[in-house]
């Protein structure tokens, strides 16, 4: 590097920007900088700059269930359209419904060879997931539905980390003094959610704790309904753990509102954990044990994951787990 800085009297941190594609070399000198390098015989120059024709643009699908949905999500989306950029990839949004119906089809776009691959993410109906699995398209799936395995899936399936995790953040409450802790979330939803249900009674049995069904609310609840199923779980509610493991921030959030307005109903005070930490809801954002997804990562994760798939459609399919963090408040006495 410093050879080919001195041979064009220029500095090496300008040859080191321009190999490392950083901001601060304008595109004229950056080819100098290269035909020098390609001149000198460095080795480690990424010759395709210069060699390979310019990249055909191509246009991705981002098929999603709620766009307009939390900031959980759109964070991964705004990294993930960023990383795709820097490919010459567009991405663009096609909208599909949450629950299916028969008069549904899938939209033109996703079956008239107008996208040249898809990630799917947010989108929980297994008709529906069944549709877009069977597209002759690359894909990448982040999450899926229990009834839809690794397996039957015809794109690579990137998953949040949950049973292991979910284990962890029970063991902590079990380790805090609870022995009597409830599950709340709709574990048929999605995978990351039965996985998050199956670490929490993994955790249980090691300490050999019971899993009481009353402490529980697991069955199918409409994304949209989570505040009145869980409002009405909790008015049913005689007997109090003294914790719950939510399904995520989102539930939590529901949980937390409940006990901040019947505060007469609750007979000592209840410890909620959550999943997520979205940072969204100020009820219990900062307040709770909950996992960390770093959402930016997980965006860039998967533009990378589908440029691989749609450069080698015929390597093997491949399930990826991203691991979150947990995150513990800090609670000044």
């Amino acid at each position: 590097m410093k050879d080919i800085a001195d041979a064009l009297n220029i500095s090496r941190v300008t040859v080191s920007k321009a190999f490392n594609n950083q901001a601060g070399v304008s595109d004229s000198l950056r080819e100098m900088i290269f035909a020098k390098a390609k001149e000198l015989g460095y080795a480690k120059l990424p010759y395709q700059i210069l060699e390979q024709p310019q990249q055909t643009q191509r246009t991705v699908s981002l098929i999603v269930s709620r766009p307009d949905s939390a900031l959980f999500w759109t964070n991964i989306i705004h990294r993930m359209a960023q990383e795709l950029s820097n490919y010459n990839v567009n991405l663009m949004y096609t909208y599909v419904p949450s629950t299916y119906t028969k008069s549904f089809n899938l939209p033109p776009i996703l079956t008239n060879g107008s996208v040249d691959g898809a990630v799917i993410l947010n989108v929980y109906d297994p008709v529906i997931l069944n549709m877009i699995n069977e597209l002759s398209i690359p894909k990448v799936f982040l999450d899926s539905v229990p009834s839809l395995s690794d397996y039957q899936l015809t794109g690579d399936l990137v998953l949040i980390e949950s049973f292991r995790t979910e284990a962890k953040i029970t063991d902590l409450l079990i380790q805090d003094g609870h022995t009597e802790i409830g599950f709340l979330g709709d574990i048929d939803y999605a995978f990351t959610n039965k996985e998050r249900y199956l670490g929490y009674c993994d955790c249980m049995k090691k300490h050999e704790l019971v899993v009481r069904s009353e402490h529980c609310l697991t069955g199918r609840i409409d994304i949209f309904s989570y505040d009145k199923k869980l409002y009405a779980f909790l008015d049913e509610l005689r007997n109090w753990p003294t914790a719950f493991v939510c399904v995520s921030d989102y539930v939590a959030n529901f949980v937390q509102s409940y006990i901040d307005s019947n505060p007469h109903r609750i007979p000592h005070p209840v410890v909620l954990t959550g999943f997520d930490n979205s940072g969204e809801y100020a009820n219990v954002a900062g307040r709770i044990i909950t996992a960390n997804v770093s959402t930016g990562l997980l965006g860039k994760r998967l533009a990378m994951q589908l440029i691989f798939r749609s450069d080698h459609p015929d390597a093997p399919l491949e399930l990826t787990f991203v691991k979150p963090s947990i995150i513990i408040p800090y609670i000044d006495n």
